[in-house]
């Protein structure tokens, strides 16, 4: 809300509970989510974020070449 971002662009297909949350798997699933979800959607980029646990996250921006 702070951020204007639109809400149409954020979490467009759920987040890993909502696609499945098998322990240690939620990184390879929402990847594999996100790049697929690039190609249908024809767009070129992605952020992809996870809670690591304890505090810490980490997110990573994915650029589809072709």
């Amino acid at each position: 809300k702070h951020l204007g971002t639109s809400w149409d662009k954020l979490n467009t297909r759920g987040g890993a509970i909502a696609i499945g949350h098998p322990f240690g798997m939620p990184g390879a699933r929402i990847m594999g989510t996100l790049i697929h979800n690039l190609q249908v959607s024809d767009k070129q980029f992605g952020m992809e974020s996870m809670c690591v646990g304890g505090g810490q996250g980490m997110a990573m921006i994915v650029e589809r070449l072709s």
